[in-house]
């Protein structure tokens, strides 16, 4: 999967971060979140305070470590980033709560992912602003309460199901990113195109955007790929053609699907009859984990309404039987609605 061209996971080639819009007024897309954000930054500035904490949520590579970037800017706070699986015991996430500045802003990646005992840290950290220490041990161990500096944290999760609900409860803002437009995807392409000085037709950038799975990253991925095919095979120049030939020959099709999608709609459809198939069984058949099935194939599929989640597992839709080119089956029951 790490070399997989439409994985929205973050890859070893992918350098984005001179894409990434800076302010709100740059960004592209999730108007319902701009016009929230913008709404509390304002509010929190003329206060004098430091925003409320934010929990971003949403499939990978829509942005949410660019927003949290973004907040930063706004609030001319600087920002530090960590990853939720990297801090390992209590104190290391008290080192780090203990050395913010005023105002700061702490961006936990994958924040699912903390230790229940670190976790439990955060939480007079961001509802009193304070940290609570034992000293010593047995029967002459007392607590005692360090003050904070006011600070902002931004959590963003995958998986914001798993967060346990004291955390949650504790964000002041809560957002789900949202896939991108065909049109919204358009534009990021087009202004990728043109920091990275790549010249290019809006029916090229067009025909990357309607194929890049609603994902900037993945956008931005097939941006760079079809620019190394007009420089070698063509004049440099990305048109619709060229657009087309490149991303024919990297095998991802009109809908942005490619072959691991085609074998995963396959397995339920050829193995299980259209299922419907648990998500362990199926994983097993793929040689992939359960969650990586849920976090990255999935959500895509979903949403073009290929296959659905049932109780009793997974189940292919009548539209997967036509995009495969196979005739759909005549049992009432393959496609009756599910119940729970």
């Amino acid at each position: 999967m790490e070399d997989r061209l439409v994985s929205p996971k973050k890859a070893r080639e992918d350098s984005f971060e001179s894409l990434r819009p800076q302010y709100l007024s740059q960004y592209t897309g999730q108007e319902k979140i701009k016009e929230s954000l913008a709404i509390a930054i304002a509010a929190a500035k003329v206060r004098g305070d430091a925003l409320d904490h934010v929990l971003l949520y949403g499939p990978p590579g829509l942005g949410k470590t660019t927003l949290a970037t973004i907040i930063a800017n706004e609030m001319q706070a600087n920002m530090k980033i960590i990853t939720g699986p990297a801090i390992e015991r209590p104190g290391d996430l008290a080192a780090i709560l203990t050395n913010l500045e005023e105002g700061q802003v702490l961006f936990i990646d994958e924040i699912h992912r903390l230790n229940r005992a670190v976790e439990e840290i955060l939480y007079p950290a961001m509802e009193d602003f304070a940290l609570d220490i034992i000293i010593g041990k047995g029967p002459g161990a007392r607590s005692v309460r360090l003050s904070l500096p006011n600070f902002t944290l931004i959590g963003a999760t995958t998986r914001a199901g798993l967060l346990s609900s004291p955390l949650r409860d504790r964000f002041g803002l809560i957002h789900r990113l949202e896939f991108y437009s065909y049109q919204e995807l358009l534009d990021i392409i087009l202004r990728s195109a043109k920091v990275m000085e790549i010249e290019i037709s809006e029916e090229g950038a067009f025909e990357i955007a309607r194929r890049s799975r609603g994902t900037p990253r993945i956008g931005n991925r097939l941006l760079r790929r079809v620019r190394d095919y007009a420089q070698v095979m063509s004049d440099g120049k990305i048109d619709l053609v060229t657009s087309q030939k490149a991303l024919a020959l990297l095998e991802v099709d009109d809908l942005g699907l490619d072959q691991l999608d085609r074998v995963i709609l396959k397995t339920i459809v050829e193995k299980y009859d259209g299922g419907p198939v648990g998500i362990d069984t199926l994983a097993a058949s793929l040689g992939e984990e359960p969650d990586t099935i849920e976090d990255v194939y999935e959500p895509y599929l979903l949403q073009l309404g290929f296959i659905k989640r049932t109780p009793r597992g997974r189940m292919a839709t009548q539209s997967v039987f036509k995009y495969l080119g196979l005739n759909v089956p005549e049992r009432g029951n393959l496609f009756q609605e599910e119940v729970d």
